[in-house]
């Protein structure tokens, strides 16, 4: 079943735009709390799909999923959610933009080494899940420059403009991050956490991107609806987080990776038969967490 895989028609020959994000907002902001979803864009360029030596699956293997339709409940609490519709595979939101990939982009300047980039995984990804190489080719740098342009830069403008709105309307911003992992993803951690398998990881970058009660707060909103919840490991947060995480001037980032095999075919990239339990359970979560940033200022209206 492909009806969730979109084809993206260019925008006036570009392949972005305007459209490189949704964003749904409450009636009345009344939380400082603003909750995004980065990797669940599935609008596939034609442009992409014409050159991937990929197929549509296996393209598909870097997405979060389904991650916008858990987290789309936001707005009833008076949080808004930004959501991407441009893919992971064709520009990462959660890279910095000068994390081009010299191995992919023709004429990209030496970059300073980075796991990611040696990887694949710059800002602009040469690899998908499982280390699949998405092109037969390079890209000049042209094209990594437009894709920035008109997708990167776009949904950076609009999340960071959400997060100093709620740091004037209430003194301080809490970015939730969401993202999923791959069930294998936590293979490793099962041994060292007891035998149990964790099914929420969060990632305040140990301390840096998030103060201590948020953190505490969101573990205990997952940890009240039943769910497994570790830290830090293996996924500690990226860009996002690193940019948004200033704890200190009252701004905070909290990454959420939810182990994916709960609410989908991880093969099929269908939903399973407990999706739409799983999704009443995170929409409890999204409540808590939406909670913890109503602080009783003033609310501001809706852009």
């Amino acid at each position: 079943m492909e009806s969730d895989f979109h084809y993206k028609s260019a925008f006036g020959g570009n392949d972005c735009s305007t459209a490189a994000y949704d964003l749904a907002e409450p009636v009345n902001c009344s939380s400082s709390v603003v909750f995004a979803s980065p990797h669940s864009g599935r609008e596939y360029p034609e442009s992409l799909m014409a050159r991937t030596r990929l197929d549509k699956k296996t393209v598909r293997s870097s997405e979060d999923a389904y991650v916008d339709e858990l987290f789309s409940c936001a707005p009833e609490f008076g949080s808004p959610v930004l959501i991407a519709r441009t893919p992971r595979a064709y520009v990462d939101f959660n890279r910095a933009p000068n994390e081009l990939d010299p191995a992919l982009i023709e004429g990209a300047p030496d970059p300073v080494w980075n796991s990611r980039i040696s990887s694949g995984l710059g800002v602009i990804p040469r690899v998908v899940a499982n280390g699949q190489s998405i092109y037969s080719g390079r890209l000049p740098l042209s094209e990594a420059v437009t894709r920035l342009e008109k997708c990167w830069i776009p949904y950076h403008q609009k999340l960071e403009f959400l997060l100093n709105r709620a740091h004037w309307a209430f003194g301080e911003s809490i970015l939730i991050d969401c993202h999923s992992m791959p069930r294998e993803a936590m293979d490793g951690v099962v041994s060292g956490n007891g035998g149990i398998r964790p099914e929420i990881v969060l990632g305040d970058r140990y301390g840096a991107s998030a103060h201590e009660m948020i953190v505490d707060g969101v573990e205990a909103a997952f940890a009240d609806a039943g769910f497994k919840v570790v830290r830090n490991k293996p996924f500690a947060g990226a860009y996002i987080a690193q940019r948004y995480g200033r704890p200190a001037c009252g701004r905070h980032a909290v990454q959420i990776e939810i182990d994916r095999s709960l609410y989908m075919d991880e093969r099929r990239f269908r939903k399973n038969a407990s999706f739409h339990a799983f999704r009443a359970l995170i929409k409890g979560v999204t409540a808590e967490i939406a909670a913890m940033g109503h602080s009783g200022r003033i609310p501001v209206a809706a852009e």
